[in-house]
Order: structure tokens, then sequence, then C-alpha cells
């Protein structure tokens, strides 16, 4: 009877400890490293978010970040701040002219994302991870590439499994060396592409020599760079990600074909809704004909647009019925009595907020799912990168209208506003958008433990990849097939005619004896 009772009391035990402990991993708690490689606050949201739910979960992170949060239980941070230059309120028309060209921007890219490989490994606390013993005391690292293949050089050097996070929904650049996969110029965009989708034949023509056009740049300025500025990662055959995690969601970008490896997890960074501050939910809901919330997100500095685009904004915000939370970096003289101007909003909750009637913005990624998930009504004015392929594809959508900021006048800016907030089409489209947005299976921080886990179990997952990853590009796009049927059919196409030349002369002959 004590056995019993002693075997009863082992197991409610047992069930307790289980119960006490569900964030415990099916792989056990991994040793996670993170290195955030883009000091831009939108893409540190996005980082941040996919490490969230992995320390939840049970599993250790240290990551590398210019933006410190503070170390807690299973998460530790190394700050970068010092060494790595925050883009946070920069200046619109100098951010604008340094990307003026194509080859400028690619060229740019590459140095960036170069350099700051070179600070991040330079560190006394990743050179000592670098020279360690193996194996290493990690488990994986997660990373974002950007244009060069640099930030695969610590898991290569600890021998881990790597994992990409991509921030922009389009990453038509980096897609042949993250899944092997090239985008197809006729139905895919090109991340600089002004267009969502090719609808015409100049479109495919203008996309495809723009996609070819932007991979060869990458390439010779990364051959460029480690011929003139060789680094030790130049010479190791860097490890290839074993999954991507893209920031992207075929509501608001284009349906496309995706390797299994590649896992959509757009809007990964919504955070459940708080109560917004008193005197911003009485601003709002005391305006009987709406708010219309206006920001250009951390990077952009507001104050820096031109004298006569502010000016314009002012004069049309002065004319409209509706309310206006207006963030920007600082105090605007001679404000309207109907805009509220703050350095920072809680946007998120604003948004939310079923009297919002329009957001302003600049069409980044991360405003471009807020406005989405909000059902909201959104007119952007997109500067650079991929911000108008994002606005263009909420234009396709039918919830937007995309303007040009440097060519704005009081007329155009008003008619915009006055039709995207009176014409309900708009917000009938960004409600239909809401609704698909939402309707998925897992959640995006769901979908981040499994994956991440997975590729724990099963060793890097290799059998994830596409056997185009190992293909040279002449062999991807069957050159050499091509080129060897072109000489076999030549020299078919010759032997006949050679044979039939035969048979002609002998034929002719014949005849001549006859005669």
């Amino acid at each position: 009877m004590s056995r019993f009772k002693a075997r009863e009391r082992l197991l409610a035990i047992v069930i307790l400890v289980l119960t006490l402990q569900p964030s415990w991993s099916p792989v056990g708690a991994a040793n996670i490293l993170a290195v955030q490689t883009v000091p831009g606050l939108s893409h540190w949201n996005v980082m941040r978010s996919v490490l969230r739910p992995l320390i939840e979960h049970g599993h250790n992170v240290t990551a590398f970040t210019p933006f410190v949060d503070g170390d807690r239980d299973n998460y530790v941070e190394v700050d970068m701040s010092d060494v790595m230059r925050v883009h946070i309120n920069e200046n619109v028309t100098y951010v604008r002219g340094k990307v003026s060209t194509t080859a400028t921007f690619m060229a740019i890219l590459i140095n960036i994302t170069r350099s700051y490989c070179d600070v991040i490994h330079e560190h006394p606390r990743m050179t000592e991870i670098l020279t360690a013993a193996l194996p290493s005391e990690f488990d994986l690292l997660i990373t974002q590439p950007v244009a060069s293949k640099c930030v695969a050089y610590v898991a290569t050097v600890l021998r881990i499994p790597l994992v990409y996070v991509v921030v922009p929904a389009v990453f038509t650049d980096l897609e042949r060396s993250i899944s092997g996969q090239f985008p197809n110029p006729a139905t895919f965009g090109h991340t600089l592409f002004p267009r969502a989708i090719p609808k015409t034949f100049l479109d495919r023509l203008s996309n495809t020599v723009l996609t070819v056009y932007c991979s060869f740049l990458l390439r010779y300025n990364e051959w460029w760079q480690k011929v003139s500025d060789p680094r030790p990662y130049d010479d190791v055959d860097l490890i290839k990600p074993s999954i991507t995690f893209t920031n992207a969601h075929y509501i608001t970008d284009f349906s496309r074909p995706l390797t299994p490896d590649v896992i959509s997890i757009g809007g990964i960074h919504l955070t459940p809704p708080k109560e917004l501050p008193k005197d911003i939910l009485e601003f709002i809901e005391d305006s009987p004909h709406g708010v219309i919330y206006f920001t250009f997100g951390s990077i952009m500095m507001i104050s820096s647009l031109p004298v006569n685009v502010q000016k314009a904004f002012m004069d049309v915000f002065r004319k409209i019925p509706q309310r206006v939370l207006w963030k920007s970096n600082k105090e605007i003289e001679d404000l309207p009595p109907n805009v509220m101007v703050n350095k920072s909003f809680p946007q998120r909750d604003i948004l939310l907020h079923p009297n919002v009637k329009l957001f302003i913005c600049h069409g980044s990624i991360s405003g471009v799912y807020e406005a989405v998930d909000a059902g909201v009504p959104v007119l952007g004015f997109p500067i650079v990168y991929d911000q108008p392929i994002n606005m263009k594809n909420l234009v396709d959508a039918g919830m937007a209208i995309s303007v040009n900021m440097f060519s704005i006048t009081n007329d155009t800016l008003l008619t915009a506003i006055t039709e995207l907030v009176n014409n309900e089409s708009y917000r009938n489209n960004a409600k239909v958008a809401s609704k698909r947005f939402k309707d998925r299976p897992v959640s995006p921080a769901e979908s981040v433990v499994y994956w991440t886990e997975y590729v724990l179990r099963h060793n890097g997952a290799p059998h994830l990849k596409s056997p185009a990853i190992n293909l040279i590009w002449y062999q991807y796009f069957l050159l050499d097939v091509i080129g060897t049927l072109l000489v076999v059919a030549f020299v078919v196409w010759i032997t006949i005619q050679y044979i039939c030349q035969l048979i002609f002369l002998s034929f002719c002959r014949g005849k001549e004896k006859r005669e």
C-alpha cells in the first residue's frame, strides 16, 4: 500500500513539473547567437520579434545589437552602439541624393554590409567566440543579410547552422544566394522596380534589364571589394542559410513560388494592442470627422523635408476637418489648431482605433503591415529602396494612393487626402486586406519557433535546400546545355549540307556521263 502511495506521489510530482515548465523545448534549450547587421530601428524591431518567441520558449539568446533592451532571463546583449552608427532621423534630401542612381545604391549596400561585418567580427566578445575551441558554445546563428555574404562568416567558423531574417518583403537581389532560385522578371517586379507586377511588354523588358543589371552590380562590387580590400571571409567557402525568415505576406506582396526553406513571417513585429494615453485617446475620440496619423518612421526626419513640402502639409492640414497626429522630431511653429505633434506616438495602438481614417507614411514595410492589420487606408510618399514597391502593392489592393513627395502641391495633397477619407471603397478594400492578412493557420511567432527548432532537430536541415543552390549561373540557366545542343544542331546541319552537296554532285556527274 505504501509502495502504491509512493508511486502516486512520484507521478504527481512529474505531472506538476511538466505543468510548471510549458516553455521547455522539444529539442532542449539551445544556445542561439543573434547578430544585428543593420543599425536601423525598423530592422531591429523585426529581429527582436523573431528572438522574443525563442526566448519565451526556453532558448538562450546572446544578441549583438546597437539597440539595447537590457539583459533578462535567457537573454544577454552585447552592446554595439558605440561602434555601429544607428540610422535614426536621417536627412531626407541627403538620403535621397546618396541613392540617386542604381549603381550608387548597390555599391552602398555592399560597402555598408562589409563595414558592419568588420565591426562585428573585430569586437572583443566576437573575437573570443570565434577563437574558442570547437565545438562552439552556440548551436545556431540568426542574422540579417543585406548584400554581402560576409554575414555568414561567423556560422562558417563555428560550424553551426545559419538562419537568415530578411526584413524587406521583396528580396529579389538575395533570392539566388539564399534559395538558389532566380526571380522571374516576367512575373515579379524587382525590389527597385516601381511596379509590383510587370503587366506590359515594356514593363517586362525594363524589369528584366533592371534585375540583371542589379545582379551584375552586386557581384561586381563584392568582387571589387575582395580585390581592393580583402577580408578573412573572402577566402572562405561560406555556408548557406538552413532557412530564411522573410518579412513578407502575399496580401501586401505578390504571390510567388518559394522553396521550403523560405518561410514568410510578415507582420511578426505586431504586438497585442494596449490602452492609449489619456490625452491621445481624448484627441482621437473628440474628433467628429475622424483622425489622420502622419509619420515618416524612425529613419527619415520630417523636418528635413524641403520647405515647400512642409508648407504644403501645413496648409492642407488647416483646410481639412479631420484632426491630425503628426510625429515629428522637433516642434513645429504656427501649428494648425487641429494638429497634435509629438516625437513619439504609440503608432500600432493609434491605427487600431476605429476613428482613425487615414495613415500618411513613407511606405516602410513595418508601417505597411500595421496599416493592413488595422484596415486603414494609406497615403504614401515612398522615397527609397523597397518603399515604392510596398506602396504599389497597396495601390493594387485598392487601399492606397501613392504620391511623389518632391512634386506635391497643395491641390494634389488635398485631393489625395479627400479621396482616401471620403471614398468608402478605400476603407472597404483595406478591411478586406486586413481579414486576409489575419487569416493564417499559425502565427508568425509560432512559425519562427517551429522552423528554428526544426533546423536544430535535423542538424541544419540540408534536405530543405534546392539543388539549384549548388549550380553555377550558366548551369542554372542551362546555357551549357543550350550551347551543346546548338553545337550539335550546327554539326548536324553542316553534315546534312555536306551530304546533300555530295549527292547533288554525284547526280550531276552521272547526268553528264549519260549525256
